[in-house]
């Protein structure tokens, strides 16, 4: 189970404030949900979690290890994180495959062998052993986002982080994602996961956080924040987003 803590945590991005002094403390989380509006910091949060930004005040702390924004430390923290983004990240000129087994042996330092060994047996689990050697050009999104996936998941990470997965695709696709992410909760996976999709969000999360203008304006127990929310930032969010 995930202990999360953030605090005062500020970053800005050429003067304006995409994270502005968040504080966030969870115990024995299992999913938490990050919604809010576009442009409300979601996204920033997400990578200075995972180690890809770096933040310009505040602490991070992932069960009870604080993350030192600084290398040697950083670079250790990363290799425990998957992180699953909107867009794939895939490498074009490689096959599934090789997108599978690159961070397994430039990152993790396995042998080709076990690192090719590890991949196929996760794209088995995905459902991509069929399409190990195309490029990702020859997948559809659903595709190419369960391969991401896959690439997230080999590493064993201690945290599972998940950007807006669904962004890209049509509504089949969607599904299809979403039904990989809800396998993962169902294994015990520990994930934050960034999403629009709010009935969805009631089925995995565990706790949900709302974003607005970088500060998280409420958290609590999904049921709770969604059916009973406290503040008006989180009733105007839902009433925009539920409307149709």
């Amino acid at each position: 189970m995930m202990q999360l803590r953030l605090d005062q945590v500020t970053k800005s991005f050429d003067g304006h404030r995409a994270l502005d002094v968040v504080k966030l403390t969870l115990e024995n989380v299992r999913v938490l949900v990050l919604i809010g509006p576009s442009g409300s910091g979601k996204s920033t949060l997400l990578r200075i979690i995972a180690g890809l930004e770096f933040p310009d005040s505040g602490a991070v702390e992932i069960n009870g290890e604080s993350v030192h924004f600084a290398e040697p430390e950083l670079l250790r923290h990363r290799r425990t994180i998957g992180m699953v983004f909107q867009a794939f990240n895939l490498f074009p000129h490689l096959t599934v495959l090789e997108n599978v087994t690159l961070p397994l042996e430039k990152v993790h330092g396995l042998a080709p062998g076990a690192a090719r060994e590890m991949a196929i047996e996760h794209l088995q689990r995905f459902r991509m052993e069929e399409h190990a050697q195309k490029k990702p050009s020859a997948l559809s999104g659903g595709q190419r986002q369960r391969v991401a996936i896959a690439r997230a998941v080999v590493i064993k990470p201690r945290l599972l982080l998940l950007d807006e997965p669904t962004s890209a695709l049509d509504p089949e696709m969607t599904a299809e994602v979403l039904d990989v992410i809800k396998e993962l909760r169902e294994e015990g996976r520990d994930f934050i996961l960034v999403t629009h999709e709010m009935e969805f969000a009631r089925r995995v999360a565990d706790q949900v956080a709302l974003l607005v203008a970088g500060q998280v304006v409420e958290t609590g127990p999904v049921k709770e924040v969604l059916e009973q929310p406290r503040t008006p930032q989180v009733r105007d969010f839902l009433a925009r987003v539920l409307k149709y």
